[in-house]
């Protein structure tokens, strides 16, 4: 499977980013950045820094800098550290991202593999919606998108209603569920059941002094952050569970829905259902202990 991870690394991009270059399944060809966890520069940064580590030769393409029609955007830096990496302060700039936009670069992609390519999307949906503009065919000609973010029929996690992915745009997001892609929504229905604990970030740390040491240094910051919201257990996968679904769907509860987005007043960013749009396919539940089984499995052996 060729694959694609739109991204803003962000703790939980740095596990999903690891595990796609860990299984055996996926042939990861390039990292698109936007905003979101960081602001984009840093993206990239870190996007290219954690392709430095995995020894993973693959383009990074920088996309958006704000949300559709903003003309600013802050960070949540007290979710994933003022980098992106927790606690670390420091990111060297390695290497230098490709001269194609995001958007140009996944239009691009999707006409050479057209049918083929899967862009898991796990960060706000700017890029995919530029996409969509930069080229009417490319709804037709990418195989799948894979999102992780919404909630559906359930609490967000940003606001009582949105998931964050969604909110810092949400006019991005109603633009592409309206667009018709193929598309798989796994949000925080099936991400809260993934909780992965200290101990399984130490584990990792032991099984992989590299990249699982990595990680589990950048997870103290996020585990933290959870805890100080009242997810004591652990911090939830997110990000890597949606790399799971575009490989192993089967895994996954899934329900078909239209869905629309409200990109005002007090449901903002809401993932809502709507008969008119084209069904998308939602993530109600997964096999929680596969999932993190897999993901621990599969990055202990880099």
């Amino acid at each position: 499977m060729k694959l694609i991870i739109d991204t803003d690394p962000g703790v939980d991009d740095a596990i999903a980013i690891a595990l796609a270059h860990a299984l055996p399944q996926i042939d990861l060809v390039g990292l698109t950045t936007v905003f979101g966890n960081t602001f984009v520069a840093q993206s990239s940064r870190n996007a290219r820094y954690l392709a430095d580590m995995l020894g993973a030769d693959v383009p990074v393409a920088q996309g958006a800098a704000l949300p559709w029609g903003a003309e600013s955007y802050v960070p949540s830096a007290n979710v994933h550290g003022p980098e992106g990496f927790g606690e670390i302060d420091v990111v060297p700039e390695i290497g230098r991202n490709i001269d194609e936009t995001a958007a140009e670069f996944l239009v691009r992609m999707a006409r050479e593999h057209k049918g083929e390519l899967v862009v898991c999307a796990i960060g706000p949906l700017t890029n995919i919606a530029d996409a969509l503009k930069l080229d009417p065919e490319f709804a037709q000609n990418l195989g799948q998108l894979v999102i992780m973010g919404g909630a559906f029929e359930a609490p967000g996690n940003i606001t009582p209603h949105a998931e964050a992915n969604i909110y810092h745009d949400a006019a991005a997001a109603d633009f592409v569920f309206a667009s018709g892609l193929s598309l798989i929504m796994v949000g925080l229905n099936a991400t809260l059941q993934t909780l992965l604990t200290p101990e399984e970030f130490a584990e990792l740390g032991q099984a992989s002094q590299k990249v699982g040491g990595f990680l589990e240094k950048i997870s103290h910051f996020y585990l933290s952050f959870y805890r100080s919201v009242g997810i004591t257990e652990g911090c939830p996968m997110h990000d890597a569970l949606a790399v799971l679904a575009c490989v192993f769907p089967e895994k996954f509860t899934l329900v078909e829905a239209g869905l629309r987005v409200p990109v005002d007043g007090d449901d903002l960013g809401a993932t809502l259902k709507d008969d008119s749009r084209p069904k998308v396919q939602i993530a109600m539940g997964v096999e929680a202990a596969w999932a993190t089984g897999l993901m621990k499995q599969s990055i202990s052996a880099l």
